[in-house]
């Protein structure tokens, strides 16, 4: 069977080594190494736990990947293990300021989920960090609850935390299912780690179950979700707008918003990162303008492993 990662049928090469390197690919190009049991993870096919330990002890004799400690490679590079404990212990800290942050966000009216996505969710931080989340809303309330959370966020930067307020993704209870089905999209949501809302990840999994064929041995992380609180404030917030009135009020947010960064697009303003600003944005989603990025990392993804097989046909060869 050929990977659903290539397009290149390597004779000789078992599906099981091909999903490897794929794998391994996948996250080398964020110089990132992985455990066993991660590899075994993020695999796109199922395989019996004993093919897999042989085929990876295979790669390793053949000199196709490296092993340091208890981490994989493609690159025979140890730094790379290095950073990646000190991105792990510093995304401990890390991971703890933004439980406490989703505590905040969820008092916020509309707001029915919280988690935490981005290299974070992957556990690895560094000093230059943010904390990314990923938001779900009532139905049809998404640009008022986005535009409350904003407007708290401005404060931050008084306090200068704004970098532990990255709200850059958000969805509503309409559109639950992620569009974009890919094998990154697939990643992003089966590393999200639920702060609060035990009850809407349920139903976001299951209307995202599609990534299970992309990812058949994970197993998406619900626990970790608090349950939905009552909090009188956000409730007398959302009784005042459940109405016409907050019809209107979150259409207008929308446009508004829109409009605005239409234009830092257009003017091509540059974010923190030193990236081109740019976000979607529809009555039931706002997120990062996902087509440029998710195309090059893709491109980049198929490259790396035709590359890798190539090379391996090639040897088998000669």
């Amino acid at each position: 069977m050929q990977s659903k990662t290539s397009n290149i049928f390597v004779k000789g090469l078992p599906e099981v080594k091909e999903n490897i390197l794929a794998t391994l690919a996948y996250f080398d190009l964020f110089d990132y190494p992985l455990t066993r049991g991660e590899i075994y993870v993020f695999l796109s096919n199922k395989y019996h736990y004993d093919d897999f330990d042989r085929a990876l002890k295979n790669l390793l004799d053949e000199v196709r990947i490296y092993q340091f400690d208890r981490f994989y490679s493609l690159k025979n590079d140890h730094y790379l293990v290095v950073r990646r404990i000190e991105g792990n212990k510093k995304a401990v800290d890390l991971i703890k300021i933004a439980a406490s942050v989703g505590s905040i966000l969820i008092r916020f009216p509309y707001v029915r989920g919280i988690a935490i996505s981005g290299s974070l969710s992957k556990n690895f931080a560094d000093d230059h960090s943010d904390i990314d989340l990923f938001i779900i809303t009532v139905k049809n309330r998404l640009w008022i609850a986005r535009t409350l959370m904003h407007c708290f966020k401005k404060l931050a930067f008084l306090a200068k935390k704004e970098h532990y307020f990255c709200m850059n993704y958000y969805i509503d209870e309409q559109k639950l299912e992620i569009v974009e089905k890919s094998i990154y999209t697939a990643i992003e949501i089966g590393t999200l780690i639920p702060l609060q809302g035990e009850a809407i990840f349920e139903k976001f999994y299951a209307e995202n179950i599609w990534t299970r064929g992309f990812l058949p041995n994970k197993i998406m992380r619900i626990s970790s979700a608090a349950p939905q609180k009552n909090h009188p404030l956000k409730n007398l917030g959302e009784w005042l707008l459940n109405n016409r009135a907050g019809d209107a009020i979150d259409n207008l947010l929308m446009k508004i918003t829109a409009s605005r960064w239409m234009k830092k697009t257009k003017t091509k303003k540059l974010n923190s990162h030193g990236d081109v600003m740019g976000m979607e944005t529809g009555k039931h989603y706002a997120k990062p303008d996902p087509k440029r990025f998710q195309t090059t990392l893709l491109t980049r993804y198929e490259q790396k492993v035709d590359g890798l097989l190539r090379e391996y046909e090639n040897r088998l060869v000669h």
